[in-house]
C-alpha cells in the first residue's frame, strides 16, 4: 500500500499561463479570485474538474483556469456541462455564464438544467447589461434603462433570476455580489460541496457600459443599511449595528423593522428566522430588493434532494437487476423489428429503380 502523502494545491495551482483580458475594474476578477481560492479546498483533483461556459464577458473564465474546461456556444453551456455531468459524474462541473447567456437565449437550457438536479455548480455572473456586444438591454436590465438597443427606455420587466432559479424548484439557490469576498467565498465552498444543482448569482460591475449599477449595494457609508446577508438558523437582521430586522406579517408581507424594546421597537423575538428548508421564505427573499427592502445575499435555499445522476445510477442498476447487462445488439435487434428485402420485377427494376440508371421515380 502507498503511503506517498497526497499533493497540496494551493490558489496559484489554479491559475492559467493565458493573460486575462477583462476592462480594468470589472468585477469578474474578484470572482475569479474566489474561485481558485476555495478550488483547492474542495477535493478534487485538477483533472477532475472541468468549467463549461458559454457567450459573453464571463465566459472566457474557463482560459483563465488550469483546470480542464470549454468555451461553448451562446446560451448552451448548461446543455454541454449536462451531458459532461451524466457521462462522467466523478467530475466537478461548473457553469460560467452570464445574465444575458443564461436568462436569454439560454433560458430553456438553465431552468431544466436547475429542474432536473442536474450536478452543475452555475455561476452566473449579472451586470445587467450586454458587456461583450457593447451595451445592448440585457434580461436584468431595468425597466425604464436607456441602452444602445432602448434608447428611449428598456420596455421590458427584467428577470429575477433567484425566483426563476427558485420556479424550477432549485436545490441550491444562492446571491452574491463581487465585493463582498467573504460572502461569495462562503457560498462558492457551500456549492462545491452541494449534490445537484446549485445556481448562484453574483452581482458585477461592468466599468465601461453599465458602470455604477449597483453602487447603491456598495457604498461604503451606506452599504450596511441595504444588505441582508442571511445564515441558517439566524434572525434577519442588517444594519451597521444590527439594528433592523425584517418581520413577516399578515399574507407573507414583508416588514422592516427597528429591533428593540422600546415603544416604537420590535422585539427580537418577533424577526424571522432564516431557514434555508423553506420555499415560502425563500420566496419572499427573492423577492426583496431596494429601496424598500434590503438586498438578501448568501443562500436562501438549500435542501437535499436526489441529483439526476444519483437517478440514473438507480435506474441503471434496477434495469440491471432485472434484465442483467444486456448488449448493444440486442437491444438494437429486440422489439418491433422488421427487415425490408427489395424485389426485382420482370423488368430488372428493384421496387421501381432502375438499377442501369441509378434513379427512380
Amino acid at each position: 500500500m502507498s503511503t506517498q502523502t497526497p499533493i497540496q494545491l494551493t490558489r496559484k495551482d489554479f491559475v492559467s499561463s493565458q493573460e486575462v483580458k477583462w476592462c480594468p475594474g470589472c468585477g469578474d476578477y474578484g470572482i475569479l479570485a474566489q474561485v481558485q481560492r476555495v478550488l483547492p479546498e474542495i477535493g478534487y483533483k485538477r483533472e477532475n474538474i472541468a468549467f463549461i461556459s458559454g457567450i459573453g464577458c464571463s465566459s472566457r473564465f474557463p482560459y483563465y483556469m488550469n483546470t480542464y474546461g470549454m468555451h461553448s456556444i451562446h446560451g448552451r453551456a448548461p446543455a454541454i456541462a449536462t451531458g459532461l455531468a451524466i457521462a462522467r459524474p466523478e467530475l466537478s462541473v461548473w457553469v460560467i455564464t452570464g445574465d444575458g447567456d443564461a436568462l436569454s437565449i439560454g433560458g430553456n437550457h438553465v431552468i431544466h438544467a436547475i429542474r432536473r438536479n442536474v450536478d452543475l455548480k452555475i455561476i452566473m455572473f449579472n451586470n445587467e447589461i450586454y458587456g461583450l456586444t457593447k451595451g445592448q438591454t440585457s434580461p436584468t436590465s431595468n425597466f425604464g434603462q436607456v441602452t444602445k438597443s432602448s434608447p428611449l427606455g428598456n420596455s421590458d420587466r427584467p428577470f429575477e433570476a433567484m425566483s426563476l432559479a427558485l420556479g424550477a424548484r432549485g436545490t441550491f439557490v444562492a446571491r452574491c455580489i463581487d465585493t463582498e469576498a467573504a460572502v461569495l467565498n462562503g457560498v462558492l465552498r457551500r456549492a462545491a460541496a452541494h449534490h445537484g444543482t446549485a445556481f448562484i448569482e453574483v452581482l458585477q460591475n461592468c466599468p465601461v457600459f453599465n458602470d455604477g449599477a449597483h453602487d447603491y449595494l456598495t457604498e461604503k457609508a451606506t452599504k450596511a443599511d441595504r444588505l441582508l446577508v442571511v445564515e441558517h438558523g439566524k434572525p434577519l437582521l442588517f444594519g451597521k449595528d444590527k439594528t433592523m430586522g425584517i418581520r413577516v406579517g399578515a399574507g407573507f408581507e414583508p416588514e422592516v423593522v427597528k429591533v428593540g424594546d422600546g415603544p416604537d421597537e420590535t422585539p427580537l423575538s418577533q424577526i424571522a428566522v432564516h431557514d434555508e428548508t423553506s420555499s415560502a421564505l425563500a420566496g419572499i427573499l427573492a423577492q426583496m430588493h431596494g429601496p424598500k427592502y434590503p438586498t438578501v445575499l448568501g443562500v436562501i435555499r438549500a435542501v437535499r434532494e436526489p441529483s439526476l445522476s444519483e437517478v440514473l445510477g438507480e435506474h441503471e442498476a434496477r434495469a440491471i437487476a432485472q434484465h442483467g447487462t444486456g448488449s448493444l445488439h440486442d437491444l438494437l435487434v429486440s422489439g418491433e423489428t422488421w427487415t425490408v428485402k427489395a424485389t426485382a420485377d420482370e423488368t430488372g427494376t428493384v421496387d421501381g429503380v432502375d438499377p442501369e440508371l441509378g434513379g427512380g421515380d
